[in-house]
């Protein structure tokens, strides 16, 4: 892996990192607009300059409780699999320069189906970050209703 820049962020006590060439914007939360039959991670669709685009909550996708959206609430805006989407991340802690020796592959024993997110993971100031695939996110399942939904 060369060398990258990464937005670091938080869920709960765990850091991770996504290509800031990846990510359009950060946000702070918008109104959330509850969609019937949404999947189970989809927080629902917020309208940001005229386009809805799904909010999908990363804690609930890595077995966190949910919390309350406060003042450090932020939301990726960023696009996977060819679909606008919000990430809600509970931090934005900063952006970092990653040199390529720092960075190590994930080890094969994390590595399924259901970890399909990871890219990489790295030791930034004595903290592990997990840096993130974002067309690994989204299951196909939750993709294919994330589209329908938009479509409406």
């Amino acid at each position: 892996m060369e060398n990258t820049k990464q937005a670091i962020f938080k869920l709960g006590e765990e850091a991770y990192g996504m290509d800031i060439m990846a990510i359009n914007s950060v946000e702070k939360p918008l109104p959330v607009e509850k969609v019937a039959n949404s999947p189970v991670n989809m927080k629902g669709v917020i309208n940001l300059r005229d386009e809805k685009i799904p909010v999908y909550s990363l804690r609930k996708k890595f077995g966190l409780d949910e919390k309350e959206v406060d003042e450090d609430t932020r939301l990726i805006i960023t696009s996977s699999n060819g679909i606008s989407i919000a990430y809600e991340v509970d931090k934005m802690d900063e952006i970092i320069t990653l040199e390529s020796e720092h960075i190590l592959d994930a080890p094969p024993l994390v590595m399924n189906t259901d970890t399909s997110y990871i890219k990489a993971i790295v030791k930034n100031n004595d903290c592990l970050v997990i840096l993130m695939d974002i067309d690994g996110i989204l299951t196909k399942e939750e993709q294919n209703t994330i589209k329908a939904i938009i479509k409406k």
